[in-house]
């Protein structure tokens, strides 16, 4: 009777909490999370633009340039948190990998008639290509670099993405003749080759999609937004795909066994090696297939180009990429998506925007340095400063990055979704067992 009354007791209590009975699937709480941010910052940045008198042309281009550089950003950010987050691999070499796809894609595809001359191979061949020879390059920096440990490892691959680059620079590469043909990587003028969004023109010849974008160009010339807008938007919307695509991807790997091994290696490779399982292999096939990946989001991100050189490929992107990961916290792709996102509305072309809404509302002219803009705010005149600031946001977004970092390690350490970080357990051990999951309910 007792334990009748006891079970009774707790089916009671569960139907009474609604969080058990509302409780969203995992997937549908990060998309209902991914979605409500992004349309929350897109309806603010649309409101402060139209308000103070930014145009309408000018706020759409300003928003799809946001959703362009956080669906690229996602891109990389997700393929850096399979080795660091999920794996624990320092790996700040990223700018390096995405040179070697970009490059090699180029090659491929660029005309054989050009300087320096390609292969003039289809764009999907191209892009396959820049896969394989970044991932081929990420096999053979792993064999010898996993055999250091940590901070080691950071600088080996940082080496690495220099040395690429430096080659890419390099006088000996620029032209290399064979038979009557030059090739090479052009140096600093780098190569120039089809760019991967004139696939835009193709789809919009076929039937389906060529209707949806003839409506929206419809659409876009009723309320005065300008076509071209439309057309980079078209092939932002394609690396939106890519992105819920390398999303899904990564967390199939997540939640298999493969995975939870790459969260036991982060978590302790020596208890992980104890068990019988080969880090070593695990880790050089875990870094291949980022590479491979980190190959393909550098070709996207450029790909709306139609040339490339090495100076796109400094350091300081594998630092960008960082902080966006830092930002939504490491181990979790929802947060990788999330910081990505953060890191381009806020970080990346927020103080562009901003610049857009001063030189809307007030004439403000830049003085040459800080002491001409101090010496008129002494006298009274203050917009010589505010022009001297505008003028160099570009710069002072840095200095807004270290405030938010600073931030960040002050009150959320481990990045805006941090605490979401997935276990190595295949089960979450921290829930307790009920009554309606076959628990017991007497002692």
């Amino acid at each position: 009777m007792s334990g009748s009354s006891k079970l009774d007791g707790e089916n009671a209590g569960n139907s009474l909490n609604p969080l058990e009975e509302t409780d969203l699937p995992q997937w549908a709480s990060d998309l209902v999370l991914i979605a409500g941010i992004v349309v929350a910052t897109y309806a603010m940045f649309a409101i402060i633009g139209l308000l103070t008198g930014v145009g309408l042309n000018e706020t759409v281009g300003f928003m799809r340039l946001v959703t362009f550089f956080a669906a690229v950003y996602a891109l990389v950010v997700l393929a850096l948190n399979l080795h660091w987050g999920y794996t624990g691999m320092f790996n700040i070499g990223v700018a390096g990998f995405m040179a070697v796809g970009v490059y090699t894609m180029a090659f491929l595809t660029a005309s054989p008639d050009g300087s320096p001359a390609g292969l003039g191979l289809p764009i999907p061949i191209g892009v396959v290509g820049g896969m394989i020879a970044a991932g081929l390059v990420g096999l053979v920096a792993a064999l010898p670099a996993l055999r250091v440990r940590a901070d080691y490892f950071a600088i080996v691959t940082l080496g690495l993405s220099e040395i690429i680059r430096l080659a890419l620079l390099s006088g000996s590469l620029r032209s290399v003749e064979v038979g009557d043909t030059e090739y090479g990587t052009g140096g600093g003028s780098g190569i120039s080759y089809t760019p991967v969004d004139s696939v835009i023109p193709w789809l919009l010849e076929r039937p389906i999609i060529g209707f949806a974008g003839d409506q929206l160009f419809a659409l876009g010339d009723m309320v005065g937004i300008e076509s071209s807008i439309i057309q980079s938007g078209l092939y932002t919307g394609v690396l939106l795909l890519f992105v819920v695509a390398f999303y899904l991807f990564l967390t199939r790997i997540a939640y298999s066994p493969f995975g939870r091994v790459l969260k036991a290696i982060r978590e302790d490779e020596l208890a992980a090696r104890s068990l019988g399982k080969n880090t070593d292999r695990v880790k050089i096939t875990v870094f291949v297939v980022g590479c491979a990946l980190m190959g393909l989001a550098g070709i996207l991100w450029m790909g709306s180009q139609s040339r490339v050189n090495p100076d796109s490929f400094m350091p300081i992107v594998t630092f960008y990429i960082f902080v966006a990961l830092i930002v939504g916290g490491s181990g979790s792709n929802t947060g990788s998506i999330v910081g990505a996102f953060v890191f381009a509305a806020f970080l990346w072309q927020g103080p562009r925007f901003i610049r857009s809404i001063v030189r809307a509302n007030v004439d403000v002219r830049a003085p040459q340095t800080i002491y001409d803009a101090g010496v008129e705010l002494a006298a009274g005149d203050p917009l010589p400063l505010l022009g001297y600031v505008i003028g160099t946001l570009d710069e002072l977004r840095f200095v807004l990055v270290g405030v938010v970092l600073i931030v960040l390690m002050i009150w959320k350490p481990d990045g805006l979704l941090g605490h979401r970080k997935e276990l190595a357990a295949a089960t979450d051990l921290s829930r307790r067992p009920t009554a309606t999951d076959g628990g017991d309910t007497d002692e």
